[in-house]
């Protein structure tokens, strides 16, 4: 673990003592580099899982994906925020990439985690720099409202989520993931225990965020700059999902009777939040949207408890990742050159960017789960343990995958198709840099598409 924990705090001194000309390349190639090597944590000889095991960090086949995820994710953000941040002072622009750098450390120990104390001070850690990232680097004045609400919703959540730690330690005697689920199962009977699983749970279904509790999610991701959006959807959303899939374990008796108000509310959410991204015109946020609405299959697949739902929970959240990412990336394309989010006013751009809409209809597509996507692929395992469980989700899910068609065409149509509208004279070229970004996001789609084992070994 330390061959990519050493090199990102290291990447903090390299980043302030870098020559101002050479400040985005040089912060670009090393953590590059460190993504690149992440990719060895996919290595795994052991029959048990546990690698990289010391007192304080390991990493298994759930938490491996997740971490290679986060660091691919820096050089990405680096180079998308290159453009808008290049007219600030130097030592803003230092600050902005350490504050990346510290998320991304945050979010390795969280996911590399064996004590679920350590795991909770991280997952509440990545508050701090997404919340300076959106409030500081934001484009529009509501940005500070935007903030209260990602703190205190994320806060609100959180905190029951403590006292429950506290009282499994207190009675399992350990808190370490690799001992609790040898330990003999809690007996849980009273209306005690039934608030303690609700509060285990809570937190991390805030931070996904489940349908009911998703008003902080499209406020913040309007608000927040690119790399803010992109590390949002990447990878602050699957803390939520990784959270559920390691506490879920230790609830076994309580989850069969309790989960039923979570998988109506999750399963409502999906029709729900593909219904209202049919009514947006600002494009940031019915990208975001459909991130609540995807997110609710996430937490139906891991609220189950079967080995088909959380390896399509695994599957998804990694799929969402990549591509929402790029859609924000690509949306964030657009704002630079017509400087509006309302689809209405910057529509037609095939006319004038004709490259940069094939990539809209590449991720457009991977969005509505085309196959072979990986998002089809953690969808229909998914779609079909939920079936499992009770038939009549297929009303659910069947509408929401159809819903999710229709709103993704017509993100597609509205941002590229038809005429150019009369106030749009002169644009930017798109440059081989924002072409790059996207390509970054493909290649491991692609690497998904072509083994599949990279994020599904862990149900074998």
């Amino acid at each position: 673990m330390l061959k990519i924990l050493l090199p990102t705090i290291m990447l903090v001194p390299t980043v302030w003592f870098s020559q101002p000309k050479k400040l985005w390349s040089n912060s670009l190639f090393f953590s590059l580099s460190i993504a690149i090597i992440s990719l060895s944590l996919f290595h795994n000889p052991d029959e048990v899982g546990w690698t990289m095991l010391n007192t304080c960090m390991a990493t298994d086949p759930l938490s491996t994906p997740l971490l290679v995820l986060t660091c691919w994710l820096l050089p990405l953000m680096i180079l998308a925020s290159q453009n808008h941040t290049a007219t600030e002072p130097i030592n803003r622009q230092r600050t902005y990439i350490t504050l990346l750098i510290s998320l991304q450390f945050f979010l390795i120990l969280a996911f590399s985690a064996t004590e679920l104390i350590m795991f909770y001070v991280m997952f509440e850690a990545t508050l701090i720099p997404t919340l300076i990232i959106i409030t500081r680097w934001g484009n529009q004045t509501e940005r500070l409202n935007a903030g209260t609400y990602f703190l205190f919703y994320t806060l609100a959540g959180s905190l029951p989520l403590l006292v429950a730690l506290l009282h499994l330690h207190n009675s399992a005697g350990t808190l370490s993931t690799l001992t609790l689920a040898y330990t003999h199962p809690l007996h849980l009977s009273s209306y005690a225990d039934k608030l303690w699983w609700a509060g285990c749970l809570l937190a991390f279904l805030v931070k996904m965020p489940l349908y009911g509790v998703h008003l902080w999610l499209p406020k913040a991701h309007v608000e927040a700059p690119v790399a803010g959006s992109m590390v949002l959807a990447a990878v602050l959303l699957k803390l939520g999902g990784y959270g559920m899939a390691r506490i879920i374990l230790m609830l076994d008796p309580l989850t069969k009777e309790m989960s039923y108000p979570f998988m109506i509310l999750a399963m409502w959410g999906l029709v729900m939040a593909g219904s209202v991204c049919m009514r947006q015109t600002d494009l940031k946020s019915l990208i975001a949207y459909s991130s609540v609405s995807h997110m609710g299959l996430v937490a139906a697949g891991i609220l189950i408890q079967t080995p088909w739902g959380l390896a399509g929970a695994v599957a998804l959240m990694i799929a969402h990742g990549l591509t929402s990412s790029a859609l924000f990336c690509l949306a964030n394309t657009n704002y630079e050159r017509t400087h509006s989010r309302t689809m209405v006013l910057a529509r037609g751009l095939q006319m004038t960017l004709p490259l940069m809409t094939s990539w809209w209809l590449l991720m457009t597509l991977a969005n509505l789960a085309l196959p072979p996507s990986p998002n089809l692929m953690g969808e229909l395992m998914i779609i079909i343990s939920v079936f499992n469980w009770s038939w009549f989700t297929l009303l659910l899910t069947g509408s929401a995958t159809l819903i999710t068609a229709a709103y993704s065409l017509y993100m597609f149509l509205m941002t590229q198709r038809g005429p150019l509208p009369p106030h749009i004279i002169a644009l930017q070229p798109t440059y081989s840099r924002e072409h790059l970004l996207i390509v970054l996001h493909l290649l491991p789609l692609i690497l998904i598409i072509l083994k599949p084992a990279l994020i599904l070994g862990w149900t074998t």
